[in-house]
C-alpha cells in the first residue's frame, strides 16, 4: 500500500472529523497500533505538520510513536525525532529468545537490546512494553526481563499480563501458561522490583519515573475524549448532549476508499446512560491513586448517586477506599479489579 495514499486518507479522515473537535486543545498524539515505525519519517512529518495546521496542538504536546525493535535503525529514529516525535514506545515484550519465539515476534533479543539503546540515544522519553505470564515462563525469567528493562533506565515501563485474544493461534491452541496464583505472584514481584528501581506504579500496568507518566494514556484512564483516525481506530467524544463511541473501517483498503470519500466510520454510536458508570469505572479504577469524586459527574453527566449502592458494596468488600474528595482502589481492589468492576455492570 503506497504510504502517500494512506497518509492522504488519514488527513481526509481528520478533516472530516474537525466539526466534532472544534476549539479543543490537543495535548497528545499517539501513533500506534500495528507497526507505525514502518512509516518513513517524511510521512510522519507530513502527518504532524498537517495536524498542527488543522488543530490547535499544544507547543509541548506529547507525541508518541510505537516502534517494533525489528524496525530500529539509527537514522530512522533520529529522523522521527526531527519530525516532531518526542516519545518512543518500544514493543520489547521480552528479552528472552525462547519467549520471543513463543510469542511469534519478528525480533530477537539482540535486536531488542539494540533498539532500546538507539531509542534512548535519540529520545529523552522512552517507554518499554513488556509482558509476563508467558508460555512456560518461570518467576525468575519474568523478573529477569523486568530487571533488564530497568537497567536501561527508561522513563516509562509497561508490564502487561499476557491475554489470549479471540481469533489468535494462542486462543485456539492455548499454550501452557503460569496459573493464576503464579501470575499474581509475578505481578507483585514485578511491582516490588520496579518500586525499588525508582518507578511509580500509577496504573494497573504502567510504571513511570517522576513526572514521566504517559499523558495520552492518563487521558483514557480519566475517561477523557480522544479522536481516533486510521484503519480500525477507536474514538470517544463528548458532545453537549451525549457521548459518542466511534470505530473506523478496519480493512485498510476499505478504510482508504471510505476516508477519501469523506466517511471512514464503520460504527458511530451513542453510549447509553446505563453503560456510563461501568465505562467510567473500567478506566478510572485502573489508576492506583484513584480519581477525584467530582470527575465522575464531569465526565459522565450523571450524579454520583447513580453509583452510590455499588460504591458502598465495593467499600464493604474492601475493594475501594473513599472520602469526600476521592475514590481509589485498595490493594485488594487492584488485585481483583475484574470483580470490583463487575459491581458497576448494569444487567
Amino acid at each position: 500500500m503506497p504510504e502517500e495514499a494512506y497518509v492522504a486518507a488519514l488527513l481526509k479522515d481528520l478533516e472530516a472529523a474537525l466539526p466534532l473537535v472544534w476549539g479543543r486543545k490537543i495535548v497528545s498524539i499517539f501513533i500506534g497500533g500495528g507497526t507505525p515505525s514502518l512509516f518513513s519519517a517524511r510521512a510522519i512529518d507530513t502527518l504532524l505538520t498537517q495536524a498542527r495546521t488543522l488543530l490547535p496542538v499544544e507547543a509541548h504536546a506529547e507525541i508518541t510513536l510505537e516502534a517494533n525493535p525489528g524496525t530500529a535503525e539509527a537514522q530512522k529514529f533520529a529522523d522521527f525525532r526531527a519530525a516532531g516525535v518526542n516519545r518512543l514506545s518500544l514493543g520489547i515484550q521480552s528479552f528472552n529468545p525462547r519467549h520471543l519465539r513463543a510469542l511469534g515476534r519478528i525480533h530477537d533479543d539482540r535486536e531488542a537490546r539494540f533498539a532500546v539503546e538507539l531509542a534512548l540515544r535519540n529520545f529523552d522519553n522512552v517507554n518499554l512494553d513488556l509482558m509476563y505470564a508467558l508460555p512456560e515462563q518461570t518467576m525468575e525469567e519474568a523478573l529477569a526481563d523486568i530487571r533488564e528493562a530497568a537497567s536501561f533506565a527508561p522513563q516509562h515501563i509497561s508490564a502487561y499480563h499476557l491475554t489470549l485474544e479471540p481469533n489468535t493461534v494462542f486462543y485456539n491452541q492455548p499454550p501452557s501458561l503460569p496459573d493464576d496464583d503464579m501470575s499474581a505472584a509475578m505481578q507483585e514481584a514485578i511491582e516490588a522490583e520496579l518500586a525499588g528501581a525508582g518507578y511509580e506504579h500509577y496504573e494497573t500496568s504502567a510504571f513511570a519515573r517522576k513526572n514521566r507518566r504517559c499523558r495520552h494514556n492518563l487521558n483514557y484512564w480519566l475517561f477523557g475524549d480522544y479522536l481516533g483516525i486510521g484503519a480500525g481506530a477507536h474514538g470517544k467524544l463528548t458532545l453537549h448532549d451525549r457521548i459518542l463511541r466511534q470505530v473506523r473501517q478496519r480493512q485498510p483498503k476499505t478504510y482508504m476508499e471510505r476516508a477519501l470519500a469523506g466517511n471512514a466510520l464503520e460504527e458511530n454510536r451513542t453510549v447509553a446512560a446505563g453503560e456510563l458508570p461501568f465505562e467510567f469505572m473500567m478506566n478510572a479504577l485502573r489508576l492506583t491513586e484513584g480519581f477525584p469524586v467530582s470527575l465522575f459527574s464531569a465526565r459522565t453527566g450523571l450524579s454520583l448517586a447513580a453509583v452510590l449502592p455499588m460504591l458502598e458494596e465495593a467499600q464493604r468488600r474492601g475493594l475501594i477506599e473513599r472520602d469526600a474528595l476521592s475514590i481509589r482502589p485498595t490493594l485488594l481492589g487492584q488485585r481483583f479489579l475484574n470483580e470490583l468492576l463487575q459491581l458497576f455492570l448494569v444487567e
